[in-house]
């Protein structure tokens, strides 16, 4: 019954960047937050108001005006969130007997379906457990109408938008399990009525709407503290006592000229009660564990989109949950034939994973085999090592010999011509150079070296000086090989 399921419909994906929308009547307000070393940055934000109701109007023509608002905004973000209006929620308490945690699940069935004004079949359900000091649990369970739900997860898949949390904006301000949150009373301000959110023992113990807390006139909204003032005072005589006497704080969320009011008008009656009002302006710097930007103004969209670019799951998650194409087809097609067929591709696939066993118990019994050999194999891998460390390092060849006497040849025997130094390099590269008496001799020296066979690439370097001391420099390739 309790659904706390994280952003599954990214499949492991890792979010970066997210659109929040708030949903509250006919206005719609959001914002683009992207995610980077560990700080949340405020791309866009942008508030507008839809002329379709989601509820009474086509969901493509509903999806169409989200997108022409995100178009002009500059929104190009497709992953969101969407934060539903409250007072489409309904809500049932429930006090939790001592039952094994099998039989939990079934005993919370039974109080939604006490508790609720419909079919429980028709909601999509979210419940939170409270602790009272004395140890005595409680759990709010909090239903929507799958039909509301459906028809603004097609709208915004009309936006070409891919929802994947819809929760509730005061939740996200002010989450029930955060310590933070216990003894907390939150009013949030919204565009016709004042959502009310308490928050004990670890989880909910009130939520609802004050409707009427609002109205318009010319143009502006005049807020009724009278009305919000008695409401919130009949919300904690309905607490249970124990809860009752834990709510110290009441914090104030919503636009700011508005909030102010409220919070101005609600201080003196309350504050002598033992009950702070605190009007929240701000996020606290490690509202969500990540850098936040200075400029951030405290609202449900933003909230919605800050929680899962933190890390943190939704506690009150109702996106309708995905059913896989395998699960369709089973309830699509489950005649006696195809019971047939899926009995003959279990046999199949018996026969294969037989198969892959018996080539496993090869593979397993050639290991034992290997496991038997392998020091015998390591050893005469060390000897053949020691033989090539240490076989004989000469060369057999006579290359080096070679390559001197066939320059000795090409050098005329009358000295005319003469090497002073002669250099073997990688070891085809030759380098020669010395004195020559005559330039012809030394020409006709060069000559009969490059007619050699084994010789290419012969290249005179320098020829400086004049007869009879003539100094030159040539080098040349040996194509015969030379071993090491």
């Amino acid at each position: 019954m309790t659904n706390l399921i994280k952003l599954g419909r990214l499949k492991g994906k890792k979010l970066t960047g997210l659109l929040g929308l708030a949903l509250d009547g006919s206005r719609l307000e959001g914002v683009v937050l992207r995610r980077t070393n560990g700080s949340i940055r405020l791309l866009q934000s942008f508030s507008v108001t839809l002329s379709l109701d989601p509820l009474t109007n086509e969901p493509e023509l509903v999806g169409r005006e989200i997108r022409n608002h995100l178009d002009a905004a500059g929104v190009r973000e497709r992953y969101c969130v969407l934060g539903v209006p409250l007072q489409w929620a309904l809500t049932a308490h429930a006090k939790l007997a001592e039952l094994p945690e099998a039989d939990l699940a079934s005993f919370l069935q039974i109080e939604a379906e006490r508790g609720f004004p419909c079919d429980v079949a028709t909601l999509m359900l979210a419940t939170s457990h409270a602790q009272a000091v004395s140890g005595e649990k409680h759990a709010v369970m909090v239903g929507i109408a799958r039909t509301h739900l459906g028809v603004l997860e097609q709208a915004l898949r009309a936006a070409q938008l891919k929802p994947v949390s819809l929760s509730l904006g005061i939740t996200a301000l002010q989450p029930p399990e955060a310590d933070s949150s216990n003894g907390v009373l939150a009013l949030l301000v919204g565009e016709n009525q004042v959502g009310v959110q308490v928050s004990c023992g670890g989880g909910l113990v009130a939520l609802r709407t004050l409707e009427g807390a609002l109205d318009s006139e010319g143009g502006l909204r005049h807020l009724h503290a009278d009305l919000v003032a008695r409401e919130v005072r009949i919300t904690l005589g309905q607490l249970p006592a124990e809860f009752r006497e834990q709510v110290r704080l009441i914090r104030i969320f919503g636009p700011r000229e508005l909030a102010q009011e409220l919070a101005r008008e609600i201080q003196p009656r309350f504050e002598p009660m033992g009950l702070k009002v605190e009007l929240v302006s701000g996020y606290a710097p490690n509202e969500f564990g990540v850098h936040l930007p200075p400029d951030a103004a405290v609202s449900p969209a933003f909230s919605l989109a800050a929680w899962p670019l933190a890390g943190r799951r939704t506690l009150f998650e109702f996106l309708p949950p995905k059913i896989s194409a395998w699960q369709q087809l089973a309830a699509r097609y489950s005649s006696g034939a195809l019971q047939k067929a899926a009995i003959a591709a279990g046999v199949v696939l018996f026969g294969v994973v037989g198969l892959f066993g018996f080539q496993q118990w090869q593979i397993a019994r050639l290991e034992t085999k290997w496991l038997a050999m392998e020091p015998r194999v390591r050893e005469l891998e060390a000897m053949q090592k020691n033989i090539r460390t240490y076989r004989p390092w000469f060369d057999d060849s006579l290359g080096i010999l070679t390559i001197l006497r066939q320059l000795t040849d090409c050098f005329p025997e009358d000295g005319v011509v003469s090497a002073k130094t002669v250099e073997i390099r990688d070891p085809s590269i030759v380098t020669c150079s010395g004195i020559a008496r005559d330039n012809q001799a030394l020409l006709k020296t060069t000559e009969r070296l490059r007619a050699a066979p084994s010789v290419s690439e012969l290249n005179v370097d320098s020829m400086r000086g004049r007869p009879p001391t003539i100094q030159y420099s040539f080098h040349y390739r040996w194509n015969e090989g030379i071993k090491d």
